[in-house]
């Protein structure tokens, strides 16, 4: 996955040039592809990704009658729906449950790092051997193809970097090729000035911009004759010509252009980060797009994230529920309401979740550690049925007491939901067939 640096695109004898488009950063996939449909529905997908892993017990998984040093700080309150709680740090969503299912029983075995969580999570199956699994918006865009003039997976607003594994995480297409991999927005909608420079017309690349990339053009003219040659070199050549249209196109440039929405509307979503990244992927999914992934952040290190381990570089408890958790709050509960007022969500999918949840017993730093053992995701819209609380955990949070869920049944879910049949093959390595998720996995039935 190539990133995307704010490039902008100048005009060339009249017409943007191949070798134009590489050099200012557009060798970038963006996830167009002319697969035929293979799937029976034309439902869209939003996966909501909240890095760091929250604390289930803080957030989805209260538990009131738990020693102190593992209840937390924060009181359970009921929601819309009958029988389920969350915690007080999220008043907004609590009034849209009835748009939503949690499954308080997701675990994983594997090892309780963040990479390997974003692995799992957004593909279904650890990394091993060296072979990349598919994103499931990828490979959403592989089968079904993407709507014409738009991209069919959209990554916003940056892709995950350093968690401290050095790790792939997940977000690519993997073995389905870079053809499929997502467009890759790489600028924050939360900022007041916020365009999209690979979408600007390219009258705004000044000289002193092209200045500024001159060195970078050199070393990239340098490497092109070799790019060509190489297999990679071919799949960028495939989608050069959809990638230009797009790119040219106004109406996917309106897409992204947030400034028409009314600030009412802006202003219910929150003007942060997450929360404007919420509001473009419903602009985005609106207007044509299959699938949006928002990464609520970048980075543990040097952040207030959900990673609260309680000591610096990293967050404590109050931290997040004071900065964190609004922000959430506001943004998903904006999300899921606006989608069912404009008849959207019936065919939408939207799933918030992370890599996995945080130790029961608060540490001596005032925080919770990484503990796949058991976490809670949100799952609503498409064909989920809301209102639900599936599985559970121990009494003190440690590991699943009922209804288990890895995450290749939370990805088969997620598949199903979406119109695609669980074991379809795609196609790996060395054109080896690889199914979607593995022959012996379900979808959690319970939700549907």
């Amino acid at each position: 996955m190539i990133r995307i640096e704010t490039p902008r695109g100048r005009r060339q004898s009249g017409s943007w040039s191949r070798r134009t488009f590489m050099e200012l950063g557009a060798l970038a996939p963006i996830g167009l592809s002319a697969t035929a449909s293979t799937i029976d529905s034309d439902r869209n997908g939003i996966l909501l990704f909240l890095m760091g892993g929250p604390s289930h017990i803080d957030t989805f998984d209260p538990k009131p009658d738990a020693p102190a040093e593992i209840r937390g700080p924060f009181k359970p309150i009921s929601t819309r729906s009958p029988g389920m709680s969350i915690t007080e740090i999220f008043p907004r969503t609590a009034l849209q449950a009835d748009k939503f299912s949690i499954v308080r029983s997701v675990y994983h075995t594997s090892a309780a790092v963040h990479d390997t969580g974003h692995q799992l999570m957004q593909t279904g199956r650890a990394f091993t051997g060296g072979i990349e699994h598919p994103h499931i918006g990828c490979t959403l865009t592989h089968l079904k193809g993407s709507r014409e003039g738009t991209p069919g997976h959209v990554l916003l607003p940056k892709p995950i970097g350093k968690t401290g594994g050095n790790q792939p995480h997940g977000q690519s297409a993997g073995y389905l090729g870079r053809t499929h991999d997502p467009f890759i927005l790489n600028a924050d909608p939360g900022k007041p000035d916020f365009k999209v420079p690979d979408l600007l017309p390219p009258e705004y690349l000044t000289n002193v911009r092209i200045d500024r990339r001159r060195s970078l053009r050199e070393s990239v003219e340098a490497h092109l004759e070799q790019v060509e040659k190489s297999s990679a070199g071919k799949q960028i050549e495939e989608s050069f010509d959809l990638a230009r249209k797009l790119m040219a196109s106004p109406s996917t440039r309106a897409a992204f252009d947030l400034h028409k929405e009314p600030d009412s509307i802006r202003d219910r979503y929150g003007r942060t980060r997450f929360g404007q990244s919420c509001l473009l992927a419903r602009r985005l999914v609106e207007r044509g797009v299959r699938f949006v992934t928002v990464n609520m952040f970048e980075t543990v290190f040097d952040e207030v994230t959900w990673d609260i381990h309680g000591s610096r570089p990293f967050t404590d408890i109050t931290e997040m529920a004071r900065l964190v958790a609004p922000s959430f709050d506001q943004g998903y509960s904006a999300l899921l309401e606006d989608l069912f007022q404009r008849g959207m969500l019936s065919n939408t999918v939207v799933a918030a979740m992370g890599e996995f949840g945080r130790t029961p017993k608060i540490n001596p730093a005032g925080g919770r550690d990484h503990h796949p053992g058991v976490w809670s995701i949100l799952l609503g819209g498409g064909t989920i049925q809301p209102g639900r609380v599936i599985g559970s955990s121990d009494e003190l949070g440690y590991a699943p007491k009922t209804r288990a869920a890895n995450p290749q049944e939370v990805v088969a879910t997620l598949y199903k939901a979406l119109g695609v049949p669980i074991h379809t093959e795609l196609p790996g390595p060395q054109g080896r067939p690889i199914p979607a998720t593995d022959f012996s996995v379900q979808p959690i039935q319970e939700l549907f």
